[in-house]
């Protein structure tokens, strides 16, 4: 296992929220200014791989993973799919949580769900299920989320109160209990 392949797990995992240049140094046990020159490597290997749709961006002394330029077309042609694309399990999970515990923000969605929860968060956004609803006053101010009129509509229902009532169900098992933490 490379330094490479370790920063672009750890980029790839961490999202659109990236790790800064002494987050990747702690996480590799790598002096900042190696760490430096790995990045630089992935950047260039990036750069010169026409093969690979991504790149390595820094901002605001964080780095992410992110695509290239060239492939705004497709993303944006993406993004305006209709819905009849099925939802993944994980963004089935995260719009269960957001509907039945909002609002609330991502990083409580990851404490429930045990993952980064950052992309299943943008696809139900372009979808229109979900929203940020504003910032929890906490510090670094994080989104808050809730569904949408669209949610309702989608579902078939006026309002939250129709959603099944999950109180009774009996846990048997640790997906189950997703919906039961407090």
């Amino acid at each position: 296992m490379t330094y490479l392949s370790q920063i672009e797990a750890l980029l790839f995992v961490a999202g659109e929220d990236g790790l800064s240049l002494r987050d990747l140094a702690v996480l590799l046990d790598l002096s900042p200014t190696a760490l430096q020159q790995q990045l630089e490597k992935l950047e260039q290997r990036y750069q010169k791989d026409e093969n690979s749709s991504l790149c390595l961006k820094e901002t605001a002394k964080t780095y992410k993973l992110v695509t290239k330029p060239a492939f705004a077309d497709v993303l944006r042609k993406y993004a305006r799919a209709p819905i009849n694309q099925s939802l993944s399990r994980a963004s089935l999970e995260v719009l269960s949580i957001i509907a039945y515990k909002q609002p609330l923000t991502r990083i409580e969605i990851d404490d429930i769900r045990g993952v980064n929860s950052s992309g299943a968060l943008s696809k139900l956004q372009a979808f229109g299920l979900i929203q940020e609803v504003g910032k929890k006053e906490v510090l670094g101010r994080p989104n808050l989320y809730a569904t949408t009129d669209y949610f309702l509509d989608y579902m078939g229902i006026n309002h939250l109160e129709e959603l099944p009532d999950i109180s009774g169900i009996e846990i048997k098992d640790e997906e189950t209990a997703l919906f039961t933490q407090a």
